[in-house]
């Protein structure tokens, strides 16, 4: 019978793993790059977890090693114990440490849950910038209401502003994110979900679908750009000289399913259009 060949180097597939950690060199950490304070405080929030966790697993990882070399076989100095059973210290920290643990994450959870509530307004001397938010497939809706533009995937802001983001869907259920902003929240056919996010900085930054939703969701894509208040004024004439109005036809041919679609703009929008999508879904005629 032919034998079954033994791998001698068990640690041959441990640094191929390693080796692969320098190709990480090109990702993009962008939750610990924020640009606003919403994001600040998510980024000081994720650290922190982190840290209090690393209690536990710092010391585990050392008496892996620790343990494994003291109790070697070839050991013969220490004593042998083969009817040992307990230990009141090790019960009293085994116990204590992940409970203290625990009650800290509790502490932190509690008091972040209102202090990053994503509906809690943000104070600002500047007046609040609303955007309403939809999720189509497999693109982004922007409507500004106040100024009675629309955008497709890509949306602007002024520095230093609150922007309240009102955010539903008219398809499968979605994520809204902007990471450096902080704060992803959900849009959801039938209801309005509500954020509020400010940038301190100027610049274009990533935002994305974070839930799955089809095979157009690779490309659910769109660019936030925060700019000063000449240049946000700018780009809202530069939207509104747009050839095209978001129509009730126009309207329709966006829901229609395309995949890595292509900035739009929308010289006209009507203002309650964002209120029209919500109520096909809960008004009269869907039995509510």
């Amino acid at each position: 019978m032919r034998k079954k060949s033994i791998n001698k180097r068990p640690g041959l597939k441990a640094w191929a793993l390693l080796s692969i950690f320098p190709l990480l060199s090109g990702c993009e950490f962008l939750l610990f790059d924020p640009k606003g304070p919403i994001g600040a405080q998510q980024k000081d929030l994720i650290i922190l977890s982190f840290a209090v966790m690393l209690i536990v697993v710092i010391p585990v990882m050392v008496m892996s090693v620790v343990f494994a070399y003291k109790y070697r076989a070839s050991n013969t100095d220490n004593e042998y114990k083969p009817n040992w059973a307990h230990s009141n210290l090790i019960e009293a920290v085994v116990w204590t440490v992940p409970l203290l643990i625990i009650i800290v994450l509790g502490v932190i959870t509690y008091r972040t849950s209102f202090s990053l509530d994503p509906r809690q307004p943000i104070e600002s001397d500047k007046e609040t910038l609303r955007i309403h938010v939809v999720a189509l497939d497999w693109k982004w809706l922007f409507i500004y209401p106040e100024q009675t533009i629309a955008t497709v995937n890509e949306v602007a802001f002024p520095v230093d502003t609150p922007v309240e983001f009102l955010i539903t869907s008219d398809t499968a259920m979605n994520a809204f994110f902007i990471p450096q902003l902080g704060s992803m929240i959900y849009a959801m056919s039938g209801m309005e979900n509500q954020l509020y996010l400010v940038a301190d900085e100027a610049g274009v930054y990533r935002g994305l679908s974070a839930n799955y939703s089809g095979f157009g969701f690779s490309g659910m894509k769109f660019k936030a750009h925060a700019l000063n208040d000449e240049s946000f004024e700018s780009w809202v004439n530069q939207v509104k000289k747009a050839e095209v109005a978001l129509t009730d036809d126009r309207y329709d041919q966006l829901k229609v399913k395309s995949k890595d679609h292509p900035v739009e703009h929308f010289s006209d929008v009507d203002p309650l259009k964002f209120n029209r999508i919500i109520e096909h879904y809960t008004g009269p005629q869907n039995g509510q």
